[in-house]
């Protein structure tokens, strides 16, 4: 596990209480508003019910409103919190008619009363309190005279009857947090078990066993299992290659060093100074086709086995192609071809690459076209623009392979079906690695009448003062 690495159940686990944290808090105050006005609504009722029954006993006589306050008011607006009771009793013509404290009872207040029942939080000497005005028509007397009616009490029971409601919600609010907790506990380690089963699985296989999984996990999980199965296979091709890579070095390197033992066999019967010489003869030059077949191999290895390509650097593609034919005119092995360069371009050619890889490659193409065709053949390498790359390819005019043959060119040890020449069959096999860790593949076609045509394209790059720009 890396250091500092936090575990899947752990990070679900600060999601869910995150989550969880912040809609309890929403829920919690949306709770609390609540109770406020359920408690409110609930003794509202009562100041609303005190008004009615003390608008009914006001009375007319002599066109005098006068008012004797009813007992049953007084119970309504009693509470079990002792509140303190408050009413107050204007005629329309400003005079008081009747009031046990000086409410603090505003003109707009007083308006809004004459259109429906007010409900009002007032402050009365530094003590809170709730309000309930109305405006009474007192009919079936001579005189009718309107008259404002206040009545009200001391908030301490709304905030007490507000405190229960909100702490039983918070209390069922609690509950609920707590049973969702262990069902989500119960729920995130059934739904991480198929995880569990998997690293269960995966840890009881053996280095080598590179089979494919066969387990039943959800839908999700799948994509998983299939990209594991897939890195699977892909081990078990590589190994094959390898395998098959190996078993081909063998016999490769077993059939040289069969022919030096007879050929050491039969010098060392031989009593002939003559053919001594010619047996030392054919091992120095079963020596060093032994000794290059052993290099190409080393060479395709490390190139399997490199890591990304840090080495690349601005690097003009028709001077290094110009350097590798110029030094392979000068060799012996070329002498009897017709090697040409065509360069298409221009101006000079820069593209991002590896120069010591592009000069193998391009010393292996040469090398395998003056191998496998006959003197007197025309090998030409061309370097052109197709669009935003150039394209690199050597052709010749020689016998080439047969159609079948030409997919498996860039295999090692693949040879074209041709034992008549020196080759190893690593040539292609080590260009066509070096193309794909230049991001690019060599495409292999026939000429027409006859002969082969190699060829890659490379992305264009900027020369070394650009790219320092």
């Amino acid at each position: 596990m890396t250091p500092g690495a936090i575990s899947l159940k752990r990070r679900l686990a600060l999601w869910l209480v995150v989550i969880v944290a912040g809609l309890g808090t929403l829920l919690l105050i949306e709770a609390y508003t609540s109770a406020r006005k359920a408690a409110n609504r609930a003794l509202d009722g009562q100041l609303e019910a005190a008004s009615l029954t003390i608008a009914e006993s006001l009375q007319w006589p002599d066109g005098v409103p006068t008012l004797e306050m009813p007992a049953s008011a007084l119970q309504i607006l009693a509470t079990p919190w002792q509140e303190r009771v408050f009413y107050w009793l204007r005629a329309d013509n400003g005079r008081i008619i009747t009031r046990n404290a000086d409410l603090p009872i505003t003109a707009m207040m007083a308006r809004e009363a004459r259109a429906d029942t007010v409900y009002r939080d007032a402050d009365l000497d530094g003590v809170p309190i709730r309000l309930a005005g109305r405006e009474v028509n007192s009919a079936g007397w001579d005189t009718q005279e309107p008259v404002q009616l206040w009545v009200g009490h001391t908030r301490q029971g709304r905030d007490v009857l507000a405190g229960e409601l909100f702490e039983k919600s918070a209390t069922r609010f609690a509950a609920m947090v707590m049973i969702t907790a262990v069902l989500v506990t119960i729920a995130m380690f059934t739904a991480l078990a198929p995880l569990k089963q998997l690293r269960r699985a995966l840890r009881a296989r053996r280095a080598d066993d590179i089979r494919p999984l066969h387990l039943g996990v959800p839908r999700e999980m799948q994509e998983l299992v299939d990209t594991l199965n897939r890195l699977f296979s892909d081990q078990r091709n590589h190994r094959e290659m390898l395998l098959r890579f190996i078993a081909d070095a063998s016999h490769q390197l077993k059939t040289p060093l069969a022919g030096l033992q007879s050929t050491s066999e039969l010098a060392l019967a031989s009593e002939d100074p003559a053919a001594w010489r010619r047996a030392l003869a054919t091992v120095h030059e079963s020596a060093g086709r032994t000794s290059r077949l052993a290099g190409q191999m080393l060479s395709l290895t490390r190139l399997d086995h490199l890591g990304p390509a840090h080495e690349r650097h601005p690097l003009a593609l028709d001077r290094l192609l110009r350097e590798v034919v110029t030094d392979w005119a000068e060799r012996e092995a070329s002498h009897a071809h017709d090697l040409g360069l065509d360069i298409q371009t221009p101006r000079p050619v820069w593209v991002e690459g590896e120069a010591w890889a592009l000069a193998e490659l391009l010393h292996n193409w040469i090398d395998n076209a003056c191998r496998y065709t006959p003197p007197g053949s025309t090998i030409t390498l061309t370097l052109a623009s197709v669009d935003n790359a150039v394209r690199l390819s050597i052709e010749d005019d020689g016998p080439g392979v047969p159609a079948d043959v030409i997919a498996r060119l860039t295999r090692p040890f693949e040879r074209g079906q041709r034992q008549d020449t020196e080759g190893s069959g690593l040539g292609l096999a080590i260009a066509d690695s070096i193309a794909h860790r230049h991001g690019t593949h060599i495409t292999v076609a026939a000429c027409q009448p006859h002969g082969l045509r190699l060829s890659l394209d490379l992305a264009r790059g900027a020369p070394p003062s650009e790219t320092s720009a």
